[in-house]
């Protein structure tokens, strides 16, 4: 960057961004595999529940699943100084609609892209837990209800084995990036062959799979057959099924980020839609009327069973891969959306508390807060619970984020990102938008009676509401931080020293301390940068 400000474009690693570019596309999409792992949790419940119907619900989202991948592969091309995520991006996209507006839609989806991330921690650790409880004997202890009537039966011992699993997988998660990659890369590997695999049995024992089972896409209880029931269990798949987005949190500290960017969404949403409905395709078609149990590890080894027949080294095969990837997920939980916190603060949108960086150039404190956050929803017991509240956040982040990739497309063509998709994707992404809403109002309305049980009412729902509503105190708190520290009030992002592990700011140009949040009035924002920057 030249003194008068004006970008130059001279590699890859130059746009801005505070964290280290420690990584690349692999490591995006391992780490980013912990969306898709998602896929053990929902397709038990969904099929248990809906029976073959599940199929074409999980296909349905699965494929928006993999429509956001490519949108914000596209946008995190574009913007590669912005790190966290999809909701990083809607500063920049929502600029047609002001700055101000932008500024605050921003926000509103890094806090409730928070509350649909974070609660994945205490759900895969708590299924963790049980696992290996069964599988290695552990004594469980007495049975608690430590939030009352609003969550769920728990296990002394389960609470404690997730309470230390989430502490030490804080432990890569502060270490770096490059660590944390590292640890990835041996949890998906670890889970996600031997998981994938799975799929492939009733080839070998074609008599185990009845295509009867499949046809129709008949539901498991015909008197729950509606659209209401439907669109209840459609909120809550989306919870699981667009996960494969989490690659997109990592963009802003791979080395390469137009190229990664694109390889490791791509790959992520295409490997996401393979998996998730050949996994219900192949319980259905095994198993059909025998689907019984929402337990992930009783429904792996029940399919397992039929192909091999009942055997004591089964629970084991499957029980093994199934805690890594549960762990996989966690991990990602504690790192991906501290990042979502980090950019929100660094945007001054949330409590500078949240943009504080160790020695290894991670954003150690989001982490620390989503690990005690993670303990204090473990205290639920009941994942289905968790996944309605959190839902209520998560699909804020989803949608904005299509509406967003929508506006940039339409209203702002002059910026063309080094991965495209074809013209005619915004309309795509328009009607995924669209169709989320809707679905956030009618299923996510009428979710909690219908996935966790009748008489439950929207006591869940509106928890989430107003989580998501926290965010307005939280800007509050930062804007009173900021006074007191003689910040003025400003609707312009603010340009940060660059990254530790790339060459991102001419020595020679105006910078702003971070830390102290000062800056020389003829220092850019972000936004006028990364406008004037070829990519």
């Amino acid at each position: 960057m030249s003194e008068s400000g004006t970008a130059v474009n001279s590699g890859p690693g130059e746009v801005a961004t505070s964290l280290s570019r420690g990584t690349n596309w692999w490591g995006a999409f391992v780490i980013g595999l912990a969306g898709t792992i998602l896929v053990t949790g929902i397709v038990p419940a969904a099929v248990a529940a809906m029976g073959a119907a599940a199929i074409p619900a999980i296909a349905l989202v699965v494929v928006i699943g993999l429509i956001v991948c490519l949108c914000m592969g596209e946008l995190a091309a574009l913007l590669p100084h912005r790190t966290g995520g999809m909701p990083s991006y809607a500063y920049e996209s929502f600029q047609p609609l002001g700055k101000t507006t932008a500024k605050h839609i921003g926000g509103v989806s890094g806090w409730g892209y928070w509350l649909g991330w974070f609660p994945v921690a205490p759900i895969n650790m708590l299924l963790a837990a049980g696992y290996i409880a069964v599988l290695f004997h552990v004594p469980l202890g007495r049975t608690v209800l430590p939030l009352g009537d609003i969550g769920a039966p728990v296990s002394i011992g389960v609470l404690l084995i997730t309470f230390f699993g989430l502490i030490g997988l804080f432990i890569p998660c502060y270490l770096g990036i490059r660590l944390g990659a590292t640890f990835a890369t041996i949890l998906g590997v670890v889970s996600m062959i031997p998981l994938t695999l799975l799929v492939f049995l009733p080839i070998f024992k074609p008599s185990t799979f009845h295509w009867h089972n499949i046809s129709g896409f008949h539901y498991a209880d015909p008197k729950t057959a509606g659209a209401v029931f439907f669109f209840g269990w459609i909120f809550v798949i989306s919870w699981n099924a667009i996960a494969m987005e989490a690659a997109a949190c990592y963009i802003g500290e791979c080395r390469d980020p137009a190229r990664d960017a694109k390889i490791a969404l791509t790959a992520e949403g295409l490997y996401g839609v393979f998996i998730y409905i050949a996994t219900a395709v192949v319980f259905v078609g095994v198993l059909g009327s025998t689907l019984k149990t929402a337990d992930p590890l009783t429904l792996y080894t029940t399919f397992t069973d039929h192909i091999f027949g009942n055997a004591g080294w089964v629970k084991y095969i499957i029980g093994i891969p199934l805690i890594f990837a549960l762990l996989l997920s966690v991990l990602n939980a504690i790192m991906g959306v501290a990042r979502s916190l980090f950019q929100a603060s660094e945007d001054r949108l949330l409590p500078r508390f949240f943009m504080h960086q160790n020695k290894h150039h991670v954003p150690d404190r989001a982490m620390i807060f989503n690990v005690v956050c993670a303990m204090l929803v473990g205290l639920f017991g009941s994942p289905l619970r968790i996944y309605i509240f959190s839902n209520v956040g998560y699909i804020v982040a989803v949608a904005a984020s299509l509406y967003g990739y929508f506006l940039m497309r339409q209203l702002q063509p002059e910026r063309i990102s080094p991965f495209r998709m074809p013209e005619f994707f915004k309309w795509i992404a328009l009607a995924c938008a669209l169709f989320l809403t809707f679905d956030y109002i009618i299923g996510g309305f009428n979710s909690p009676d219908i996935v966790v049980g009748p008489g439950q009412g929207h006591f869940l729902y509106f928890l989430g509401l107003i989580i998501v509503a926290a965010y307005v105190p939280l800007y509050w708190w930062r804007k009173i931080s900021d006074r007191r520290l003689g910040i003025t009030d400003s609707d312009e992002m603010p340009v940060v020293v660059g990254s530790p592990g790339g060459i991102d700011l001419d020595a020679s140009a105006p910078q702003l301390e971070i830390l102290g949040e000062t800056a020389s009035p003829a220092m850019p924002t972000i936004s006028a940068m990364s406008a004037d920057t070829e990519l």
